[in-house]
């Protein structure tokens, strides 16, 4: 249930990794993709994601226009236009080591697997391309561990998906449950899956939100065990592009990893035992067996004269499980009220 990335274990135990994904919200420019990582690693992000495709290795080129995008161009006219060029992968990566982020990237077809490969942690794999299972292939011989997100999929989808990567060779596997809508709304996060993902398989799970909200479908994943948080972001959502619309703006990005981090210590470790914080009130609110009138010696012990109560600064006595058996003893000293009731005190 752990896979690592980098130096990085991520899985059962581990903190949250949490992937800032810029995608394609580089416009096409370079100096753009630079600031993405810039606004990325200030926000806390373990890593920076982008994307590599190539226009022809992806759409047919007369495939349409895509409603969802309302754009009057068509989808391959929008993605071509959108592509990385080769010469970045190198400069955004070591960039990216520069300030501390690990560089992720999306290949989209086997030319791009290679071209990231070395640059690279972890090979993210699209929603879209997880019953291409061709590229699954190609990308799990490259012996990188793989994230795979899950949108549009079934789970017996999930499933070979899955098989066919470890038949490659590749045990390394990641999965992130996705609702491909964007953005997608609340009730169709649907982050249950998570739960569903990793009883199925075994393997470590995480969550590729489209949501707008910053905060409640990340914090929902991090409590259900998420292990990989991955949210879109851009530099304003003013901008154009297909993908600024409805993703997080630094700011909102920085929330979410807060969110994420308080919402892990929250959760805890998970054993139920006396924690250090609690050590002071338990000694001070706990309850012990004390004398609330005064007792002769010789005389019986009875709810008339002994009770159950916090004992604040007194001390520890009995505990009060023994209260019923003290009842009908006679007393072997003198005691005063308030006196905390110990063995010694009773025949």
């Amino acid at each position: 249930m752990r896979v690592k990335i980098g130096e990085r274990w991520v899985g059962e135990g581990e903190p949250v990794y949490v992937i800032a994904e810029a995608g394609s919200n580089h416009n096409g420019n370079l100096e753009q993709a630079l600031r993405l990582i810039d606004a990325g690693a200030e926000a806390g992000a373990n890593a920076v994601k982008f994307q590599n495709f190539r226009a022809a290795k992806l759409y047919a080129r007369h495939a349409g226009e895509a409603a969802y995008l309302k754009d009057a161009r068509g989808i391959y006219e929008i993605v071509e236009a959108l592509e990385i060029p080769e010469a970045w992968v190198p400069q955004l990566a070591a960039y990216c080591r520069e300030k501390g982020v690990a560089f992720i990237s999306s290949p989209f077809d086997e030319a791009s697997a290679d071209l990231i490969a070395p640059h690279v942690p972890v090979v993210k794999v699209a929603s879209y391309e997880m019953t291409h299972s061709p590229l699954l292939r190609h990308i799990a011989r490259l012996g990188k561990p793989m994230i795979v997100s899950t949108g549009t999929a079934t789970l017996d989808e999930v499933l070979r998906a899955v098989e066919g990567i470890v038949a490659a060779g590749n045990e390394q596997i990641i999965l992130l449950q996705c609702t491909a809508s964007y953005p997608t709304p609340r009730e169709a996060v649907n982050a249950r899956a998570i739960t569903t993902l990793r009883r199925a398989t075994g393997r470590p799970v995480g969550l590729s939100d489209h949501s707008r909200d910053p905060i409640i479908a990340p914090v929902v994943a991090t409590a259900l065990g998420a292990c990989v948080i991955e949210k879109h972001f851009t530099l304003s959502t003013r901008l154009p592009g297909p993908d600024h619309k409805f993703a997080l703006e630094p700011g909102q990005l920085a929330q979410m990893v807060k969110a994420i981090r308080a919402a892990e210590q929250v959760l805890g470790h998970g054993r139920k035992e006396v924690l250090e914080v609690e050590q002071e009130l338990r000694k001070f609110a706990r309850r012990s067996i004390f004398a609330v009138r005064a007792i002769s010696a010789g005389e019986t012990l009875s709810s008339d004269n002994i009770a159950v109560l916090r004992r604040g600064k007194a001390g520890e006595g009995l505990e009060p499980d023994a209260y019923g058996s003290l009842l009908g003893r006679r007393a072997v000293r003198n005691m005063s009220a308030g006196t905390l009731i110990g063995p010694e005190d009773f025949a």
